[in-house]
């Protein structure tokens, strides 16, 4: 991959070109000092992937981030020095269009630069299209409907959104598959709830479905719901590219939820979630996409459409009024 450098540090931007350039799969394609140049850099020798930090001079990396997607689209990986500090400016960068997160090496110690390797492999299969692999109320007794979401770029501000104009009901439980660093997910969590005042938890393994909540999967392994209606990680199918795999939730949730559902595919880069939301609709469940105009990147969505899989293809705030209307109507028994 031909991957370039938005970084005004030279120890941060010496440490990235040394791990790129380490193990000799990868090109330098460029280093950018600040967001202007990235931006222009990108248009005029656009490379397969971006590391871009956040925090650069005359502009950061979450507008440098938006004015990418928008003028000449490319894979792009937030790389910061502590990027559990800068919660906000992470979820804005992703909400613009970054596909995930991660510490520069040079700050994570040994190791940094493998994983930084392992997370640039994982950007490369996705900016590609290569095929994916196969305190609230709780307890799941007086769980009457399942919302489950799945998200990718863009997924973040999305979610905020939807839940800002959508509260679960008391009966309702809301599992949100979110394709982000494992690391980062309690920070998710705790970030949804501050923007809509829902109840919003990371995801434990083993716990049960919980009413009137968000919970949200927090790790590399693939969230599944069981036969007993509890929500559990698997390491399987160790080859999906997609981890935590919304495929493998969403078709988990058409096996084993015999009560009302509805599946939601948001914004996403690649085909995940497409093949598991026509599951859902096949298990006779609700399901929807959201459109192209108010995605991040109309992926997975497209993906969902051009397979038959989503019944209905809403605007962000179109999908919030049509849970408003569905959570009114009796749940299934």
């Amino acid at each position: 991959m031909r991957i370039a450098i938005a970084n005004d540090s030279p120890t941060a931007a010496e440490a990235l070109r040394r791990a790129l350039l380490a193990g000799g799969e990868h090109q330098l394609a460029w280093i950018a000092r600040t967001g202007v140049d990235a931006v222009r850099l990108c248009a005029d020798l656009p490379p397969d992937l971006v590391l871009m930090d956040l925090a650069m001079p005359l502009l950061d990396g979450v507008e440098a981030t938006r004015r990418i997607m928008r003028e000449s689209p490319c894979a792009i990986l937030i790389v910061t020095a502590r990027p559990q500090d800068n919660v906000n400016q992470v979820f804005r960068a992703l909400g613009a269009g970054a596909l995930d997160v991660t510490a520069t090496p040079v700050l994570l110690g040994q190791g940094g630069e493998a994983a930084l390797l392992a997370k640039i492999r994982t950007m490369g299969k996705l900016a590609t299209g290569a095929p994916a692999g196969s305190v609230p109320a709780a307890g799941n007794d007086g769980v009457k409907r399942l919302v489950a979401i799945g998200a990718s770029t863009g997924g973040p501000l999305a979610l905020a959104r939807v839940l800002a104009r959508w509260r679960p009901p008391a009966d309702t439980a809301v599992v949100v598959v979110q394709h982000i660093d494992a690391a980062f997910a309690v920070h998710l969590a705790r970030w949804l709830g501050e923007q809509c005042g829902t109840p919003v938890r990371a995801i434990e393994d083993g716990e049960a479905l919980a009413r009137g909540v968000v919970q949200v999967a927090a790790s590399d392994d693939h969230l599944r719901l069981t036969h007993d209606r509890r929500l559990c990680y698997d390491a399987h199918p160790r080859e999906a590219i997609y981890r935590p795999s919304i495929d493998v939730f969403f078709d988990s949730v058409a096996r084993h939820w015999q009560r009302g559902a509805t599946g939601i595919l948001l914004t996403g880069m690649g085909r995940d979630g497409a093949a598991g939301l026509l599951a859902l609709r096949q298990a006779g469940h609700a399901t929807i996409a959201q459109d192209e105009a108010s995605s991040a990147v109309y992926g997975m969505p497209r993906a969902a459409m051009q397979i038959g899989a989503a019944e209905r293809v809403l605007g962000i705030d179109d999908i919030a009024t049509v849970l408003l209307g569905k959570m009114a109507d009796p749940p299934s028994k």
